[in-house]
């Protein structure tokens, strides 16, 4: 069997990309894009990973307890805040609970030379993402001969707080790519879920370390090993806990 020089291209491509710093992840500009879903070999190209966020300098990292049910000290200290209940601690508890994104492999049209790129999105945006493969009207929007293009458009609208993200189906269906050989490249070319995501994965006694600079600062957190013993755990209270939980669903 012959090497699939296709294949190799883009497995080139892919290094000389990462190589020049281009991202592996795509973000929307304001205005409008056009995109295509590509499948995954699991059949979904929807993957749901929670981030926490706020906790000092640090860039967002997953959540153990919400990803892999693993221990968690923040996801901890977050309860044991909610528990505590004064509007200080319940407005930290908002800022450093896990929020939900989800990730599809997408090519971006007219920048098919960056590649397959991981698209990061909302529920709001992932709702109608689900909505769409579900009419039968569009089917797969994946399909790689088949499927539909979907136009973005991305921006804040007047008077909104955050950006807005609305996504219209093409009304005719088109294949991905126009050969097998440049469609199978970019199947094989879609980033590794677990291999992008292994940076942002941190140990309890990583994110503990994290928590103590972020409640003491760097110095004292080196003497103290955990400033959250001030919010000592106690059995939760129901009502408390309920109300933690549909915060982390909504």
């Amino acid at each position: 069997m012959s090497i699939d020089l296709a294949k190799m291209k883009a497995k080139r491509d892919a290094l000389e990309n990462r190589g020049n710093g281009k991202s592996a992840f795509w973000r929307p500009e304001d205005g409008e894009q056009v995109i295509r879903l590509l499948p995954t070999a699991d059949g979904d190209p929807f993957k749901e990973y929670w981030f926490h966020y706020n906790l000092g300098k640090n860039p967002g990292f997953l959540s153990p307890k919400k990803n892999f049910g693993e221990d968690d000290p923040l996801n901890d200290f977050v309860r044991q805040l909610y528990n505590e209940g004064s509007d200080e601690s319940i407005k930290m508890a908002k800022s450093l609970s896990a929020r939900q994104r989800f990730f599809s492999p997408v090519l971006v049209r007219g920048e098919e030379g960056m590649g397959v790129r991981l698209w990061g999105y909302g529920k709001t945006a992932y709702k109608e993402l689900l909505n769409l493969v579900l009419n039968p009207e569009y089917g797969d929007i994946t399909d790689v001969n088949e499927g539909t293009d979907l136009l973005i458009n991305y921006g804040k609208p007047a008077g909104a707080q955050f950006p807005q993200t609305a996504i219209t189906p093409r009304r005719k269906p088109s294949p991905l790519a126009a050969t097998e050989d440049e469609i199978a490249a970019m199947l094989d070319s879609i980033p590794g879920f677990k291999e992008t995501f292994e940076p942002a994965r941190k140990t309890a006694s990583e994110i503990q370390a994290m928590l103590d600079e972020f409640l003491l600062g760097e110095e004292d957190a080196e003497e103290y090993s955990t400033e959250s013993t001030k919010y000592k755990s106690s059995t939760p209270d129901n009502a408390v806990d309920k109300a933690f939980e549909e915060l982390l669903a909504s």
